[in-house]
């Protein structure tokens, strides 16, 4: 999954961490999976969460064990393959290992 075309325009950080957001919407991720997702410094992806937090495009929920960033609403859109992913790349990740 990604984020929409018309939230790609920002920044480098900001893009990939919704990316990152876009592939577990409904789970959300930690800081730190974000960290190893994206392998932005924890500063630059500090800074993207507030940028995206203060234009209402992610979330932010604690559940007592954990605070994970969610996605917000109409942030992510529709599955598209990778251009740099080959046939053969796509058919093996649909296929149950």
């Amino acid at each position: 999954m990604r984020a929409k075309p018309e939230y790609r325009d920002r920044d480098e950080t900001e893009v990939a961490v919704l990316d990152a957001l876009a592939d577990r919407r409904d789970e959300g991720m930690t800081i730190f999976e974000l960290r190893s997702q994206t392998e932005e410094n924890i500063d630059r992806i500090e800074d993207a969460l507030a940028a995206l937090k203060a234009d209402g495009l992610i979330e932010v929920e604690d559940n007592g064990e954990r605070t994970v960033i969610l996605p917000g609403e109409g942030v992510v859109g529709e599955s598209l393959p990778d251009e740099e992913e080959s046939i053969l790349d796509q058919i093996r990740k649909r296929l149950p290992l």
